[in-house]
This record gives C-alpha cells, sequence and structure tokens, in this order.
C-alpha cells in the first residue's frame, strides 16, 4: 500500500509540476515577481495538500512566533525534497533561493527556476561561487527578497553530518542582516533519492533570529550549525515513532 500510495503522489508531483512550471516558463517574463511568487506558493501547498490526503505524511511547525517581520537569511537542515516544498509554501512570498546550477538544465523545472531570481552556484567554482553568492545575495537582500540557503549543500540523511558551507554565514556578515534557521526531520519519512513517502508527522522547528552584528562568518556558522544540529538530534529518527493508527497502513 505504501507503494502504491508513494507511486500516486508521484505522478501528481510531476503533472504539477509540468503544468504550474510550463505555465511560470512561458508567461513568467511578463507576470510581476510576486504574483509569480503566489503561483509557486499555489503550487507548494497543493503538493503539501496532497502528500497528507495520499501519503498521510503531514507535518507539524514548532516556533511560527519566530518569523520576522523583516528580511532575513533563512538557513534550513536539508534531508529530503520535502524542504524544498515546505518552505515555498510556508515562507513569505519574497524569497528567493541559492541553487545548484545544474538544476536550471531540467526541462520544465530549469525555465521556470529562472524566473524566481535565484542564485545558481557553480560548486565547482570554489571562491568565484562564494563572491556570487554574496554579491547577488546582498543585491537580493537590499532589494526585500529573504534568502533562503541549505548550508550543508547537497541533502544528508537523518543521523549523519556534513559540513557546513560557510557562504551563507559570509553573506550574513557581510550584509548585516540575521539569520533564520530551520531543523526538521523531514528525511525519516521522504529519503534523500527515495520514492517511498512514509505516513506520519514531520516535525520543522522555527529558531529565534540569529543577530550577524559583529560576528565573524565563521562563529555565525557555528552558531547557526550548533542550533540546527542540537535541534535534528532531539527530532525522532524513526517514522513508526509518530505514527497514529490512522496512518498505519
Amino acid at each position: 500500500m505504501i507503494l502504491l500510495r508513494s507511486l500516486a503522489y508521484q505522478v501528481f508531483l510531476m503533472l504539477s509540476v509540468a503544468l504550474f512550471g510550463g505555465a511560470i516558463a512561458i508567461v513568467g517574463r511578463w507576470v510581476p515577481f510576486r504574483l509569480l511568487s503566489r503561483v509557486a506558493r499555489i503550487w507548494a501547498r497543493a503538493n503539501l495538500i496532497a502528500l497528507k490526503s495520499l501519503c498521510r505524511l503531514d507535518y507539524r511547525i514548532e516556533g511560527l512566533e519566530h518569523l520576522p517581520t523583516s528580511t532575513c537569511i533563512v538557513m534550513s537542515k536539508h534531508q529530503s525534497a520535502w524542504e524544498t516544498i515546505a518552505l515555498r509554501a510556508l515562507l513569505p512570498v519574497e524569497h528567493t533561493w541559492v541553487l545548484k546550477r545544474e538544476l536550471l538544465d531540467i526541462p520544465i523545472l530549469g525555465s521556470a527556476l529562472r524566473r524566481f531570481r535565484v542564485i545558481a552556484i557553480d560548486r565547482s567554482a570554489g571562491r568565484a561561487a562564494l563572491k556570487q553568492l554574496v554579491t547577488e545575495g546582498q543585491h537580493l537582500l537590499g532589494t526585500g527578497h529573504w534568502v533562503v540557503i541549505f548550508p550543508e549543500g547537497t541533502r544528508v540523511p537523518p543521523g549523519e553530518r556534513a559540513s557546513y558551507n560557510v557562504g551563507g554565514a559570509l553573506l550574513a556578515q557581510r550584509s548585516g542582516y540575521p539569520i533564520l534557521p530551520i531543523a526538521h526531520n523531514a528525511g525519516v519519512f521522504w529519503g534523500r533519492r527515495s520514492l517511498i513517502k512514509r505516513a506520519g508527522t514531520i516535525q520543522l522547528v522555527i529558531g529565534e533570529s540569529i543577530n550577524s552584528t559583529g560576528k565573524s562568518a565563521q562563529q555565525l556558522s557555528r552558531e547557526t550549525e550548533s542550533w540546527i544540529e542540537g535541534v535534528v538530534a532531539r527530532l525522532p529518527t524513526r517514522a513508526d515513532l509518530q505514527r497514529s493508527p490512522a496512518q498505519s497502513d
């Protein structure tokens, strides 16, 4: 049953990307950014509803009161594809992403992503990529866009850790904008490169903003990593620990 549910959602996801992504790619250049972002939010919320309906995969948020009213740099744990959908649905519409440049080569999706003023990084470019992140990030922050960064740079399975890249912290240090840390356990339910979506409730925790004033990039990176990994360590690491009888197959 879990495989059938997962396949059904996968079909929904692909069709929704084709429909929304195709529309955004075609008309995006003539549509205001804010309106495009609202359309993307509808897509993301539709996918969260589909996950709950088809896969019985829900989520719970802790710390909504910590969402700032002003521009910030979001640094989130990266375990799954789920958070790329959920953050689009949950964050203010005026936000954009730091992502790997290869995503822009994906048919339909890549064309749609280009409409959202993303910071597309060549991860092999070293210092040039870091400079690009800081330069473009400062410009976007200055125009009122939140910037979303996955500091690990790739999806990391639950129970494992990867080094945090300093790019997001350097952007915070250079720009003076605060960091909003986000932790979750989405990988427990929707694994890296996995078709299976397990029933249960993903826990997402939003932390208090980390002030960047007077701190080095290394200090900001350590502070962000310590908070995120500390919260992740206390979240359930098995899907069955959060499943109710109604969610059982």
